[in-house]
């Protein structure tokens, strides 16, 4: 057991620094402060960070730190905090740690015991789930989902009965792709789209996953995406399917959905394979 007095010690402390997600106005006064009082930055590009690092008059040296250098980065950084040095890590946007890096540096202080103070401020997953109007509590911040669609759908097979509000991050490239994939497994739940947050586009899509899927096969999106799902259901869990595998298909094509996916929806709902479920379909 490790007890930290934050702002006990006359030693080095490592200060995680939320950036504006978008709008600069909302960097609070106290990150600025800290920013410009540190003795060294630490950042996920410094070439981002100097954007901001000038745009509020920091002349703070920046040393990069990111998912492809920390192995060497992180005994640099704890040398430099143990000579009783502080640091700010910052992300491109948003909390340090949070679908971005910062958390081997945060393990590493807590083992030596090196002070970690996190400064409170803008993070998409939050922002978005406030207006998202779903419900705010509980929730699952699951952040990005694998790209590669087998894997994804494994990993929303693992979250089908959770009953909480779900928040993932997706690329605009991959947003309907992966809807098709919850579709398919979560069935037709309510979803929330919020994109360029803060910005002056931001845009929130309300609507079910079939409503969000037809639109995006008209429009497509720009800026990151934040995904948020409805939970599970009482009513979900209880559900049972009636009819033959063929009426099953046939009443899910009636509700809009594709031949090919509605007999995938039903082998997934049966735990039959696809082929059993065409062939019952199309009577061969």
């Amino acid at each position: 057991m490790k007890i930290q007095k934050s702002f006990a010690q006359q030693t080095g402390t490592l200060y995680l620094v939320p950036t504006p997600i978008g709008n600069l106005e909302d960097m609070t006064f106290r990150a600025v402060k800290t920013l410009q009082t540190v003795d060294l930055i630490a950042s996920e590009d410094t070439r981002n960070t100097q954007k901001l690092l000038n745009h509020f008059e920091v002349k703070v040296p920046q040393k990069s730190l990111h998912e492809h250098n920390y192995n060497e980065r992180i005994p640099e950084l704890m040398n430099f905090l143990k000579e009783g040095n502080s640091i700010a890590q910052v992300s491109d946007a948003g909390m340090p740690s949070i679908s971005d890096p910062g958390h081997e540096l945060v393990v590493a202080c807590i083992e030596e015991n090196i002070p970690v103070v996190a400064l409170p401020g803008a993070t998409a997953g939050m922002t978005a789930l406030i207006a998202s109007g779903l419900m705010p509590q509980p929730f699952l911040f699951y952040g990005f989902l694998q790209r590669k669609r087998s894997i994804q759908k494994r990993e929303l097979e693992e979250l089908k009965k959770q009953k909480v509000t779900l928040i993932f991050y997706e690329s605009p490239h991959r947003i309907k792709e992966t809807l098709k994939n919850l579709l398919e497994i979560l069935g037709n739940r309510e979803v929330v789209i919020c994109r360029e947050l803060t910005k002056l586009y931001e845009e929130y899509l309300r609507g079910t996953a079939e409503e969000v899927i037809d639109y995006l096969s008209e429009h497509a999106l720009k800026g990151e995406c934040c995904l948020l799902v409805s939970g599970a259901t009482d009513a979900e869990e209880e559900e049972v399917f009636e009819g033959t595998l063929k009426e099953q298909v046939e009443a899910l094509i009636l509700d809009g959905t594709s031949s090919k996916e509605a007999i995938k929806i039903v082998a997934k709902r049966q735990g039959l394979k696809k082929q059993d479920v065409y062939k019952e379909y199309h009577e061969l």
